[in-house]
């Protein structure tokens, strides 16, 4: 049972509450949790931050369709700011060529955790949403133990293979005393253009016990659109969203 070292974070960064959106498996669209989740919290005008913790396959300056590297100082990075005043942070911001992939081990990665948690300047932010990689390995252990968490948001889809590996990630959560406020489904159904019904294409998977669902997101060919288009701040995701109620039940805590 070691001493896990706590990271200090910058001292010109004032974060209310730091999120964590993390699933046990790629592909079920962390990322686009993240992004709403931050779009969101924005719309409502509060100041908001997403840092791209997927540091092998970071995807949060496309969804927001930021080109520009990120600048900084010896001491510390500035986050880039989007067309709405959303702050990001991520891998991509710092490669000159972003096609080139980080081939790094274990420790390395804890390094830039450490200095990414240290040296950005984020300013003052009611909300930091942490966009997790996939599966239960050393960076969202890192992120829970050495981070501040104060919640961590669940995305899973609706099929068999992603509800086992969904399930790991809410236990790891678990055993490491994390606040889980519940579980987005992405995909989870498909409304006809013409006549407004759902339909459930990968039928219908019911909440965990013990974790509230909170959102369900549809399969949308508009949110589709946006996400390569780098637009995804300008979507209007309430209908589906209701995250704030969720988020101020955490607050009000």
């Amino acid at each position: 049972n070691m001493q896990v070292e706590k990271f200090n974070l910058n001292e010109n960064s004032k974060i209310k509450y730091t999120l964590a959106v993390v699933s046990g498996k790629g592909g079920v669209g962390k990322s686009l949790t993240s992004s709403l989740i931050a779009t969101h919290l924005n719309k409502l005008g509060l100041k908001v931050g997403i840092l791209d913790c997927d540091l092998t396959g970071p995807s949060i300056p496309e969804i927001f369709g930021v080109e520009d590297l990120a600048r900084g100082t010896d001491t510390e990075i500035y986050s880039n700011v989007t067309d709405t005043g959303i702050s990001l942070m991520s891998m991509n911001l710092l490669l000159p060529n972003k096609t080139d992939p980080v081939i790094w081990r274990g420790p390395v990665l804890m390094n830039v955790l450490s200095d990414f948690y240290s040296k950005i300047n984020w300013g003052d932010l009611d909300f930091l949403i942490l966009d997790m990689p996939p599966g239960t390995g050393d960076v969202p252990l890192t992120i829970y133990q050495s981070y501040n968490v104060d919640g961590v948001v669940v995305v899973s889809t609706p099929s068999k293979m992603a509800n086992v590996a969904v399930d790991k990630a809410v236990e790891m959560a678990l055993r490491l005393n994390q606040n889980l406020i519940g579980e987005v489904q992405n995909m989870a159904y498909y409304r006809c253009k013409n006549c407004g019904e759902k339909e459930y294409l990968f039928g219908k998977y019911d909440e965990r016990p013990g974790l509230k669902r909170i959102a369900e997101i549809p399969f949308d060919t508009d949110i589709g659109r946006a996400v390569d288009a780098g637009e995804v701040e300008f979507l209007e995701v309430y209908e589906y969203f209701e995250l704030a109620k969720e988020l101020q039940k955490l607050l009000d805590k």
